[in-house]
């Protein structure tokens, strides 16, 4: 799914903004995963256009059951990959959807501890050898991390100091000191107080998760709906994107 032209998104934000009448509400629903930059983008547009984005997380099985039940909303956030499947279930209006953002994985350390080398591959190698105790997920960002783990061919070596945690960022477990260092999609770990974002996966190591929007088939605010999206994948709003270490979706 490829982003539209910076002129089409600036002329139709425009339109749309002018258009709409004064006050007007969206709700849009949004995964863990792109929670940080839906937050930030939502909160720019209100100010940019007046208009009121509520931001609906939906965790884990929330979201399926959000859609499913049709609770009331105007947009969807969610992992690129699973659009295909939401507009063939009449969830999603085709052609609304938009990819805006992308994220990769990044480690995480108690805030305050000694700063562990992740600079380069051998470095990240030795680091995780020397590690007491490894934590991320069964899914998304964990696999990433796990298959990193296996590539440079030392997971053998560490799977039995290696935690896997669901249900709560790993940068929670990281903050409370559970665990002494944390792999998970960079933009889950910046937010959390008491842990620290060290940096990505080096070099080769590193994957991306992507992210797009599109409008549910139930919404009544359409148009605006379409207009949040256009702000969402404008290049000049990248910046909120990376406030919270996102950034925009380069394939």
């Amino acid at each position: 799914m490829r982003a539209l032209s910076g002129a089409v998104i600036g002329t139709f934000l425009s339109l749309s903004v002018a258009t709409m009448p004064q006050a007007a509400e969206i709700t849009i629903f949004t995964s863990m995963g792109s929670l940080s930059g839906v937050t930030d983008l939502a909160a720019a547009y209100e100010k940019a256009s007046g208009h009121k984005v509520v931001v609906a997380a939906r965790i884990g099985p929330a979201l399926p059951k959000a859609l499913n039940s049709n609770e009331p909303g105007d947009i969807v956030a969610n992992f690129s990959d699973a659009f295909d499947g939401l507009i063939k279930q009449g969830k999603v209006v085709a052609g609304s959807v938009v990819e805006f953002t992308r994220a990769g994985v990044g480690v995480a350390i108690k805030q305050g501890a000694p700063k562990p080398d992740i600079g380069t591959v051998e470095a990240f190698k030795a680091t995780m050898l020397k590690a007491k105790s490894i934590g991320y997920s069964k899914s998304g960002s964990g696999l990433i991390a796990e298959r990193g783990l296996q590539r440079l061919g030392i997971f053998d070596q560490i799977k039995d100091k290696v935690r896997y945690l669901e249900g709560t960022p790993v940068a929670v477990f990281i903050a409370k000191g559970e665990v002494e260092i944390g792999m998970q999609q960079s933009n889950a770990i910046v937010p959390v107080a008491g842990a620290e974002y060290i940096g990505p996966l080096p070099g080769d190591l590193q994957e991306y998760l992507y992210f797009s929007v599109g409008i549910l088939s139930i919404s009544k605010q359409p148009e605006l709906a379409r207009g949040f999206i256009a702000f969402m994948a404008a290049p000049e709003n990248a910046v909120h994107l990376r406030k919270s270490a996102m950034e925009p979706p380069q394939r």
